[in-house]
């Protein structure tokens, strides 16, 4: 716990994110058009590429290191101990606790935005009449006839295999923080993003990605 609500410092983590496979985080679909899309993904409303919010990067970080660290609890809610000595309540705020000794969470998670490598091959998938984004078609199985349930075609859209998008988290350290502690957290987190999946569907393939990462101090 700090001494003080002192920052003596900001630490960055910069890098990539790479997609291994496709990956679904996911918008509203308002007003689904028969043979449209059931589920798009997030893009930016101005210039309609895909990118990855924070706050998906961020709770998928803290899962993370929550199972890691057995903090989730028999409901599957997030940790909300608020205890000194929990790098998770500590880095990423004790959930659902607004009166704790804390102070602010450590860990602010940028937007992921497209990488420019990025951006002329999903425009290519314009000419395809495609959104910048590939569709897959799903079905759900009937296990009792083991052939597609009627009224079970889905089509969702995916940010393709191959896509980068740019990595920034920033960690604030306040007087009396452990600094290696924390950076070494967070930097483990990330480490074991390639293990787990990002956005949804990561059981059925989604969501592999791969993150490149260096430490500086701004």
């Amino acid at each position: 716990m700090p001494r003080s609500l002192t920052i003596t410092k900001h630490v960055k983590i910069q890098g990539s994110l790479t997609c291994k496979s496709g990956l679904r985080i996911g918008a509203t679909a308002e007003g689904t058009e028969i043979g449209g899309i059931d589920n798009p993904i997030i893009r930016d409303p101005v210039t309609q590429y895909p990118y990855l919010p924070g706050s998906s990067l961020k709770g998928k970080l803290r899962s993370i290191m929550e199972y890691k660290l057995g903090k989730v609890d028999d409901g599957g809610r997030p940790c909300g101990c608020a205890q000194a000595d929990c790098l998770v309540c500590t880095v990423f705020g004790p959930h659902m606790k607004q009166d704790h000794p804390l102070g602010p969470s450590r860990i602010i998670v940028r937007d992921a935005l497209l990488n420019p490598e990025s951006m002329p091959v999903l425009d290519a998938l314009l000419e395809r009449g495609l959104l910048r984004a590939e569709v897959k078609s799903e079905n759900i199985i009937d296990r009792r006839t083991g052939i597609a349930a009627r009224g079970g075609l889905r089509t969702m859209e995916r940010v393709p295999a191959g896509t980068k998008f740019d990595l920034e988290i920033v960690l604030r350290i306040f007087d009396g923080d452990n600094e290696k502690e924390i950076v070494d957290f967070v930097t483990q987190s990330l480490d074991m993003l390639d293990k787990e999946a990002l956005g949804g569907s990561g059981s059925r393939g989604y969501g592999w990605v791969q993150v490149e990462y260096e430490v500086s101090d701004p």
